[in-house]
């Protein structure tokens, strides 16, 4: 499957004009996501069908898509299987996905994913960097801390963000600190 590793991928996803942190499931070879009702990400996919993969080892894109809208110049259109798509413009790599919701529950809808087309930007390798990986699961916290202010969550976010101040580097720290003024 190309950029997705057996397990749930890291990635941003980005939709028509949306970017937000989201897990890519491959399991079996196969591809799936589960999607929250009610977010952009979810709209988008149920009502366009598809769906791109970033690879960015950007902290600070990390938090912002989880907090905020981007402006349009952060995407670029892509053409993937004659459809018209859009991905990160500052992305490592992508994949572009079909979308198909498979299962709805009260609060989330199970998607299946078929591969459409992909590319690798930037072949650079990353050494995996504890503090950039606080970010990613501090982020993932924080989302879930904003909607209902568990201490337990936030004594979670604490601890991750305490590993990017000792592992991090100067653009860790600074996503670190924007994710502090989002949950404020």
């Amino acid at each position: 499957m190309g950029l997705l590793r057996e397990g749930i991928n890291e990635m941003i996803a980005t939709t028509q004009g949306n970017a937000a942190p989201m897990g890519f499931i491959f399991r079996n070879e196969s591809a799936s996501m589960v999607l929250f009702k009610g977010s952009h990400t979810e709209e988008n996919i149920r009502r366009d069908g598809w769906v791109v993969a970033n690879v960015t080892h950007d902290p600070v894109v990390w938090v912002r898509t989880a907090f905020e809208d981007l402006s349009a110049d952060a995407f670029i259109d892509i053409e993937a299987e004659g459809r018209t798509m859009q991905r990160l413009a500052a992305c490592e790599a992508w994949a572009a996905f079909h979308a198909t919701v498979r299962h709805e529950t009260a609060e989330t809808y199970f998607v299946t994913l078929e591969p459409l087309g992909g590319e690798v930007l930037d072949p650079s390798v990353h050494p995996h960097n504890r503090g950039f990986a606080g970010i990613v699961e501090a982020t993932v916290h924080a989302t879930r801390f904003m909607m209902g202010r568990d201490p337990a969550l936030r004594a979670l976010i604490d601890h991750h963000l305490a590993i990017v101040q000792k592992c991090g580097g100067p653009r860790e720290r600074e996503a670190a600190a924007l994710l502090e003024g989002y949950i404020i």
